[in-house]
C-alpha cells in the first residue's frame, strides 16, 4: 500500500525485452534506503516488485498485464518516473489510501498554467467515471491528488509549486499518457450497496 506522496524522481535506465514480460531497471537513491528483494515499490504508480538491487539502481519484472493495462509500456531510456515505497505504520498518511493497481490510462487534454499552481485536464475512461466526485481523491502517475471537477469524460486537478517540483506531472504536457487508479473506497461501497440494488428494485416494483 502507498500515500501517493512521491518520494523521488527515478530515471529509466534499462529496459530489457523478454518476449512475453519486461525487465525494468530504475536508477534511485531514495527508494533504495531500506529497500530489500521483494519490497514494493510504486513506479508512476503502478506497484512492482523489486527483484534486483544494485549500487544506485533496481530491477523489476513487468508481466504482459502490466503492460497492457499502463502506460509503463511506453517509457524509454531516460525518462524521469515517479517513485515511492511501501507505506510503513510509523508513516503519517500524508495523501490516500493508493494500492498502486492501476485502473486505466488517461491523456492529459489541457493544462492552464497560472502564477501559482497549474491546472490540468486529464482524460478519463467510461468505466472510472463514477468513481470520482468533486473533492474527492483519485491518484494520477502515483500523485494522490484532490479532483477540483468530475466530469463526465474528464477532470480536473490543481498542481501546487510542490507538485510541479517533484514529481513528473510538472513536466506532463497535453497528448502525454498518465496511469489512473481511483479511490479503492469507492469501489468496495459500490460492491457492498450493489448487493442491495435487486431488492430494492423488487420492493418497488411490489
Amino acid at each position: 500500500m502507498f500515500t501517493g506522496i512521491v518520494e523521488e524522481l527515478g530515471t529509466i535506465a534499462e529496459i530489457t525485452d523478454q518476449g512475453d514480460a519486461v525487465r525494468l531497471t530504475v536508477e534511485a537513491a531514495t527508494v533504495l534506503e531500506g529497500t530489500g528483494l521483494g519490497d514494493s515499490i510504486s513506479v508512476n504508480g503502478c506497484c512492482l516488485t523489486v527483484a534486483e538491487l544494485g549500487e544506485g539502481r533496481w530491477t523489476a519484472d513487468l508481466m504482459q498485464e502490466t503492460l497492457d493495462k499502463t502506460s509503463l509500456a511506453g517509457v524509454v531510456p531516460g525518462d524521469r518516473v515517479n517513485l515511492e515505497r511501501a507505506v510503513t505504520v510509523d508513516k503519517r498518511l500524508g495523501g490516500h489510501i493508493v494500492q498502486g493497481h492501476v485502473d486505466g490510462v488517461g491523456e492529459v487534454i489541457s493544462r492552464s498554467p497560472s502564477e501559482h499552481w497549474d491546472l490540468v485536464e486529464i482524460s478519463l475512461p467510461a468505466h472510472l467515471s463514477r468513481y470520482l466526485v468533486d473533492k474527492g481523491s483519485v491518484t494520477v502517475d502515483g500523485v494522490s491528488l484532490t479532483v477540483v471537477e468530475a466530469r463526465e469524460s474528464s477532470f480536473t486537478v490543481s498542481l501546487i509549486p510542490e507538485t510541479l517540483a517533484r514529481t513528473t506531472l510538472g513536466s506532463r504536457r497535453p497528448g502525454d499518457l498518465v496511469n489512473l487508479e481511483a479511490d479503492v473506497i469507492a469501489k468496495h461501497v459500490e460492491k457492498l450497496l450493489g448487493a442491495y440494488t435487486p431488492t430494492i428494485a423488487n420492493d418497488e416494483e411490489e
